[in-house]
């Protein structure tokens, strides 16, 4: 009872003082600029600890001793599959422009900033498209804001602790011929790290896709799990080129959250088609 009085409340002061178009503006500028200083407090911090970060984050996932490492290796010894262990990664980064460190410092920082102010970024967002939804919806979407951040930095611990590791493993000690050495720009090195990781914190957001376009009526969990065996083959796919590693254990490692996922979306879009069903009765 006191959530829905809330809901009305706003809703009564939402509908109590109409906006023009350039007060909208107004506020929404405001929403990014509130939004923008926290990606730069964050970035600052970034910043001051950059060294530390790029020892003891950003190179993590090539030591031997990094937990996932440890783990396969670990899990290679059961298994007998020796390809799963990766030892230290042979390769060197290098730098071959003069205001190249400064550049991959200070990207490193900007993409730190943005990750841990993402939260309060959608935050941001969340509380200039709320005041627009009608009491139902906004009542149905509560919760959005620590769900969305849940799954996102889900997607991207899994994408740095998991996905990662084992393809900068694989990619880096690939080689055709033992004569080639193995030199690469550190802008590329961040490049695939960030690719990866962030592609995996979207892809966790599959629950939340299937929500909103269920929420709207455009997707139904009889659609789902009618195409369930295509969308399985998209699944495998999608994980091995996730994972270049030809051993099936570590595309079992990918395969298996994302076919969760895509059964938590199903579960998802059933509960709302069902609230929408009984809505309309």
């Amino acid at each position: 009872m006191a959530l829905d009085q809330e809901f009305e409340q706003e809703l009564d002061e939402t509908e109590g003082k109409e906006m023009s178009f350039l007060d909208h503006l107004e506020e929404l500028r405001w929403h990014i600029i509130r939004s923008v200083a926290s990606i730069l407090v964050f970035t600052v911090v970034a910043w001051v600890y950059a060294s530390e970060i790029f020892g003891g984050i950003i190179l993590a996932p090539t030591k031997s001793t990094f937990w996932t490492n440890r783990m396969l290796c670990k899990l290679a010894d059961l298994t007998g599959i020796e390809g799963l262990c990766f030892k230290q990664v042979t390769f060197v980064l290098q730098n071959r422009e003069v205001s190249g460190q400064f550049m991959f410092a200070l990207t490193q920082s900007i993409m730190v900033g943005l990750l841990f102010s993402f939260p309060y970024f959608f935050w941001e967002i969340w509380r200039f498209v709320k005041p627009g939804l009608k009491m139902k919806e906004a009542k149905a979407a509560t919760g959005a804001v620590f769900w969305v951040s849940l799954l996102f930095f889900t997607g991207v611990s899994f994408g740095y602790y998991v996905v990662s590791p084992m393809a900068i493993n694989f990619l880096a000690n690939f080689t055709i011929d033992d004569s080639i050495q193995n030199q690469y720009d550190i802008g590329d090195y961040l490049s695939l790290l960030l690719t990866l990781t962030l592609a995996c914190g979207v892809t966790f957001q599959l629950p939340m896709i299937a929500f909103v376009l269920s929420q709207v009526g455009v997707l139904t969990p009889v659609f789902m799990r009618e195409y369930r065996r295509h969308a399985i083959v998209v699944i495998l796919i999608l994980a091995a080129i996730i994972t270049p590693s030809p051993d099936m254990i570590s595309q079992l490692l990918v395969t298996i959250p994302l076919l969760a996922l895509y059964e938590v979306s199903i579960i998802v879009s059933a509960r709302v088609n069902k609230r929408r069903e009984l809505e309309m009765l």
